[in-house]
């Protein structure tokens, strides 16, 4: 029998205390926790399905579950529009724009800006009545009187939404293209020597060419979407999701069950339901976008010889 060298084991052992401590273990805590109703002390007392059942008829997290699709589903409709059209723009071999790497750099400069920074400044920005976005407007003759942005449940979602589009459109812009840079030029080329106009050659070339990297970021944003949480607590006035629950997340709704209310067993409830739906939606939206093409059955019989 051959002598195991075990000093290798020695090695990858803290990376696998680390991650059963701080990866698995909270995970399946969370689990337990589920089943309780556990409170943040004491010895957490067995309610068995009462948490999930409590969810089925929560009033609130519905509302805060389409909240949370009404922000992502806007922001990621802008987003992606404006990443296609840049994309769109930088791509075409008729515009021949130049300084892409500096035009990346710039759109990519929201995304590493705090979170926390970001919020103060748009609450300044958005601060009625003197904000500096209703001063503009009002300048310009576009509205006569200040806007309540985020007083007002519309206008409050629709800003947090606008806020998240300037802060990922970049990346998503540099995500596609990258998938653009991976098409061959040559299609493109060809497509201009047909006297294809840009519409045609976005349409059949670059849009379906781009499909796997579409569905890459619409999956990882709907992810990310679904645990919008930073933005809605801190641009709102007390973190409780004003105005009227309309910044109420999926997720700022977990953490107020737990943190605020000491709703601990409930709050896992929620985490595991967001868990559940965030897989449901991943598929859903896989599946639609990659349908197997069944193959015709030859209807005609082979002739036999």
């Amino acid at each position: 029998m051959k002598n195991i060298n075990y000093k290798g084991y020695f090695f990858i052992a803290p990376f696998f205390l680390i991650f059963l401590t701080f990866n698995i273990y909270p995970v399946l805590l969370t689990f337990y926790y589920s089943f309780t109703n556990y409170q943040g002390y004491g010895n957490a007392e067995f309610v068995l399905f009462e948490n999930y059942a409590r969810i089925l008829t929560d009033e609130v997290f519905y509302e805060a579950f389409f909240n949370t699709l009404k922000i992502w589903g806007l922001n990621f409709t802008l987003q992606l529009g404006i990443a296609l059209l840049l994309a769109a723009l930088f791509s075409d071999l008729r515009f021949r724009v130049k300084g892409l790497g500096a035009f990346r750099a710039i759109f990519y400069l929201p995304n590493i800006i705090m979170i926390s920074a970001v919020a103060v400044l748009f609450k300044i920005l958005l601060a009625w009545p003197h904000g500096s976005i209703n001063q503009v407007l009002m300048n310009i003759g576009i509205i006569s009187e200040p806007i309540q942005w985020l007083n007002q449940p519309v206008t409050a979602q629709v800003s947090v939404a606008l806020i998240l589009t300037w802060m990922w459109f970049g990346y998503t812009f540099i995500i596609l293209m990258a998938g653009v840079s991976g098409i061959s030029k040559e299609y493109f080329e060809a497509a201009l020597m047909d006297g294809a106009n840009r519409w045609q050659t976005f349409t059949k070339i670059t849009l379906p060419l781009l499909k796997p990297i579409m569905l890459y970021v619409l999956i990882t944003s709907l992810v990310g979407g679904l645990q919008l949480f930073e933005l809605p607590q801190l641009i709102s006035a007390t973190g409780l999701g004003e105005p009227e629950g309309a910044l109420n997340t999926m997720v700022l709704y977990l953490y107020n069950q737990a943190f605020k209310y000491n709703n601990y067993g409930y709050a896992a409830t929620i985490a595991y339901a967001l868990f559940i739906i965030t897989i449901i939606f991943s598929v859903i939206t896989f599946k639609s976008m990659y349908r197997d093409v069944k193959p015709k059955k030859n209807r005609g019989k082979k002739n036999e010889k």
